[in-house]
């Protein structure tokens, strides 16, 4: 039984350290450097190590685990509340043992390496998408400088295309070999999003995790590795619609005086999961996608009463619990059977 409770606030070089019983009573505050630090924690005795879930703190929790200790992750924003009038060093430490000894606190599940090089490849692929939005959206800002309106999208650059190739164009040669440039770099940015799109459809490969969500309609193998790289442990959820709660996929409350007041969704939770979900349910009730609504459905029925991006939403929500339970399960998708009339 660990009888000391470690809070750490991490930083590059310099690591400050509050330790206390498990009671709360203070036994020692410490100012370490990053070397200092490791030899501390190699010869302290086991004890429960408490950090923020911020950068290099998936690596710590690690590093603590392999020398013996038992190691509890928390949100910044619950340990706010318990700092001390001025923010430091020493009062942070102190505020993440608080907060961790409240019997209510909810962590953070800590990351193995293999979740984090898979989380690494796909912002790296998100990254590469947002830097060739900027390219586009800097095209056609300089076209609209010149009468020229491009819709927002990818999808439109051979429209562009079209307009620095027309005969006798108003635009002058500078712009042209300007817009050219732009051109060709946002075609270096597709050929890397193209080339980062198959490594991560390799990596969500035809066994495991990502394998069996993908027999999901609507979770393809993006959505699948985000789930793989990005959530925790299903077993740290209660139920299918805490982990809805935690992807930010159900809706804000203002309740008071036993009234339920809800809002939109919150948005709160783990925004590339959320994204993907969305997308991906949006994929079902396009043209194409809803041949495969069975009529009288629950999704059928939503469609004839409520706005398309409404349905997508609540469709959403419902992917993300039936992910809880076929991770929890450990089954594939299986279709719900259709209701029988009396």
């Amino acid at each position: 039984m660990k009888d000391t409770m470690i809070g750490v606030d991490l930083a590059k070089h310099v690591f400050q350290l509050h330790g206390a019983s498990m009671a709360g009573h203070l036994k020692f505050r410490k100012k370490l450097s990053r070397p200092q630090f490791q030899k501390f924690m190699t010869e302290h005795p086991p004890a429960v190590v408490v950090m923020e879930a911020c950068g290099s703190a998936h690596y710590w929790a690690r590093e603590m685990v392999k020398i013996g200790h038992e190691v509890k992750l928390i949100a910044p924003q619950y340990v706010k509340p318990f700092v001390k009038r001025q923010k430091n060093d020493a009062a942070d430490a102190e505020a993440i043992v608080v907060a961790a000894q409240r019997p209510e606190m909810r962590f953070v599940e800590p990351k193995s390496e293999e979740q984090q090089a898979k989380a690494v490849v796909f912002r790296a692929r998100q990254r590469l998408v947002h830097q060739r939005t900027d390219l586009v959206n800097a095209l056609r800002a300089v076209l609209y400088e010149y009468g020229h309106i491009v819709p927002q999208g990818i999808g439109h650059l051979k429209r562009i295309e079209a307009i620095l190739k027309t005969p006798n164009s108003d635009l002058p040669e500078l712009v042209c070999q300007e817009c050219q440039d732009l051109i060709g770099q946002i075609g270096q940015k597709t050929e890397r999003i193209e080339a980062k799109t198959e490594q991560l459809k390799k990596l969500a490969g035809p066994t495991g995790t990502a394998r069996r969500l993908q027999t999901m309609p609507g979770v393809g193998p993006l959505t699948a590795l985000a789930v793989e790289a990005f959530a925790p442990n299903m077993a740290s959820f209660k139920c299918g619609r805490d982990f809805a709660a935690w992807l930010g996929l159900v809706p804000r409350q203002h309740s008071s005086g036993g009234k339920e007041r809800l809002g939109r969704v919150s948005k709160e939770g783990q925004a590339d999961i959320r994204r993907l979900l969305i997308v991906g349910a949006m994929s079902r009730l396009n043209w194409l996608g809803r041949k495969s609504i069975l009529p009288g459905s629950w999704l059928a029925r939503m469609l004839v009463r409520k706005p398309r991006m409404l349905v997508a939403m609540a469709l959403a929500n419902k992917m993300a619990r039936t992910i809880w339970a076929m991770l929890t399960k450990n089954e594939d998708y299986r279709n719900p059977a259709p209701a029988v009339a009396a």
